[in-house]
């Protein structure tokens, strides 16, 4: 998050060492969603929520979706990362779980 101090948060991605980095091909789309998402892009980097970064060993492809307004939203496609990654021994718990649980 923007603003926020690298000494309060950091995030790391626990890759697996044997895990070799996959680039995908990137999808084509229509013109006009391209330049829905380049306009959508631009606004994340000018928020500061997204960079660029130039010599990235793992390339996701930019999935849109479009809002029930016409919008486009964007989405990345993690599938191949998310294979690289351990699983979490300790998952979150199910929050409907949790609300119920305390209400009572």
């Amino acid at each position: 998050m923007p603003g926020l101090s690298h000494d309060v948060a950091v995030h790391k991605l626990a890759i697996k060492a044997d895990a070799t980095p996959i680039k995908q091909a990137p999808r084509r789309m229509r013109l006009e969603i391209e330049e829905q998402v380049i306009a959508e892009t631009k606004k994340l980097i000018d928020a500061g929520f997204i960079r660029e970064e130039k010599y990235a060993y793992w390339i996701t492809n930019i999935v849109p979706v479009k809002k029930k307004n016409g919008q486009i939203r964007i989405c990345i496609d993690f599938r191949d990362l998310n294979k690289a990654c351990p699983k979490d021994d300790f998952p979150l718990s199910v929050s409907e779980l949790l609300v119920e649980n305390t209400s009572n």
